[in-house]
């Protein structure tokens, strides 16, 4: 279209323009596409409709079927994990309490050793103090 042969005024705007706001005349873009369709058998679409499900639905049910046992399985291998979890953790606790022992052990195998050299210490003083010469006494 030319500029001489485009209609003047608020008809000409087209719905891009920025400056223009739609008013209640202007036509939807979507108006007469009702019109447009051809007229639609209600049983040929009842038909394709039930085609379409007889196709797909053996394949969704298998589908929905696997799912369910894999989840199932899931919930299983969560509570043997869980189970296996919880014997970890008490061997760890075995574990913990043995190397404790073990200190304990060893804490007294060497305050028994301190105990018997300081009595062994004191048993040499005693035994260096009685070889020690004595000054006789003079009568």
């Amino acid at each position: 279209m030319s500029g001489a042969e485009r209609p003047e005024g608020k008809e000409a705007a087209t719905a891009g323009d920025p400056g223009r706001s739609l008013g209640p005349s202007d036509a939807s873009p979507d108006e007469g596409v009702v019109e447009d369709l051809p007229l639609i058998d209600e049983k040929a679409v009842e038909q394709l409709t039930e085609g379409l499900i007889s196709h797909y639905l053996p394949d969704l049910q298998r589908s929905k079927l696997a799912l369910q046992e894999l989840t199932q399985n899931q919930v299983v291998l969560l509570e043997t994990l869980e189970q296996e979890i919880s014997k970890f953790k008490d061997c760890n606790s075995i574990l913990d309490i043995n190397a404790l022992k073990r200190a304990l052990k060893l804490q007294q195998k060497r305050q028994k050793e301190e105990l018997e050299r300081e009595q062994q210490r004191e048993k040499e003083l005693e035994r260096e103090k009685q070889l020690t010469a004595k000054p006789a006494k003079r009568t």
